[in-house]
């Protein structure tokens, strides 16, 4: 998995390209710890991962849930893989997703 950020004064843009599962959900969840801070807008732009699991959606759930506290956060450009997940989970009506 890579992951490519982009920070603009208090908004936070993550590109997550790959697979995101319990190998690769650390990474994410070290990235976001280390740069949510003073974020109040948050994207999740998914247009290149290929796979969640699990594990990944612990993660966007305890992303999900800071940004509830200080701002909002975004899924984009989800592929119809990701979306049957977030439809099977429960995640879509947990998320805003674009």
């Amino acid at each position: 998995m890579t992951i490519e950020k982009t920070i603009t004064e208090s908004t936070l843009c993550l590109k997550v390209i790959g697979r995101l599962d319990t190998t690769t959900a650390p990474q994410l969840e070290s990235e976001l710890k280390q740069n949510i801070n003073g974020i109040t807008e948050l994207t999740m732009d998914f247009c290149e991962l290929e796979y969640m699991s699990s594990a990944g959606l612990r993660v966007l759930l305890a992303a999900q849930k800071v940004m509830n506290r200080q701002g909002k956060m975004v899924v984009k450009n989800a592929n119809d893989t990701i979306m049957e997940v977030f439809e099977i989970t429960g995640f879509i009506d947990i998320l805003t997703i674009e």
